[in-house]
């Protein structure tokens, strides 16, 4: 049984890939979607397509890395349902890259969007569900949260962060308050987010990877992940999910 219809889940980084296929799922089982990126053409055109579908969507344009932006997302979220349910902090950035390359800049744009933005997402919601002693916090991590690749050493360390983060949000609200939170670990999935890396030897091993590499994930796999974790019973607390390719080692 789902218990997923009537829930107030706010997504960041929805206007492409998990986001927006997470949002669609949730959605089309009552979900009350509340759609935060930074992309707000995106973001009205997957609120139409989901009332469209009979759906309940709103959007707030939100940068995950202003922390009154993010407070502003919530705020907004209990102004129009009265209630937060479920937050997936799932923005997320991936400019791998190699250190002695020093992409100083992008490895400050992953510190802040894949570490603060989350922080920042259980600042807003945090307090609203301590009152009500009720909440789920869903952070998307990766795989690489799991083990260290080469050119990955900040990405899988915002990654490993995150997971830290989460383990101890739960071991301190879940016992007391009944706020669960929840680590979903993708391996690599056919999203945009290999478009943010500018180092020229990533890009060609990628490139080079052959018509036998990598065969990624599409985004509904880990959608569907997500949707199991949010369609538990208060009483049924999903600590972590990975899911990889079949082709991913």
């Amino acid at each position: 049984m789902s218990h997923i219809n009537g829930k107030v889940v706010i997504i960041t980084g929805a206007s492409s890939g998990i986001g927006e296929s997470t949002a669609k799922k949730l959605a089309g089982d009552g979900a009350k979607v509340v759609l935060a990126a930074r992309r707000e053409d995106r973001l009205e055109e997957l609120k139409k397509e989901i009332t469209n579908n009979g759906g309940e969507a709103i959007i707030q344009k939100t940068d995950v890395t202003s922390r009154e932006q993010m407070q502003a997302l919530a705020d907004k979220t209990i102004e129009e349902y009265g209630q937060i349910d479920v937050i997936i902090n799932n923005a997320g950035l991936m400019p791998l890259s190699f250190l002695n390359k020093l992409k100083i800049d992008e490895w400050d744009k992953m510190v802040d969007v894949n570490i603060k933005g989350v922080l920042y997402g259980i600042a807003g919601v945090l307090p609203h569900m301590e009152e009500r002693k009720s909440g789920h916090i869903i952070n998307v991590s990766s795989v690489a949260g799991h083990e260290i690749m080469p050119a990955g050493a900040v990405y899988c360390g915002t990654k490993f962060a995150v997971r830290a983060i989460t383990e101890g949000l739960r071991k301190e609200m879940s016992p007391s308050t009944n706020i669960r939170a929840t680590i979903i670990s993708p391996g690599a999935v056919a999203t945009e987010l290999t478009n943010t890396i500018t180092d020229e030897d990533v890009q060609e091993k990628l490139n080079n990877r052959g018509p036998k590499g990598l065969d990624p994930l599409d985004p509904e796999a880990i959608a569907d992940a997500i949707y199991y974790a949010v369609g538990q019973p208060d009483s049924v607390s999903i600590n972590e999910v990975l899911v990889r390719p079949t082709s991913q080692g």
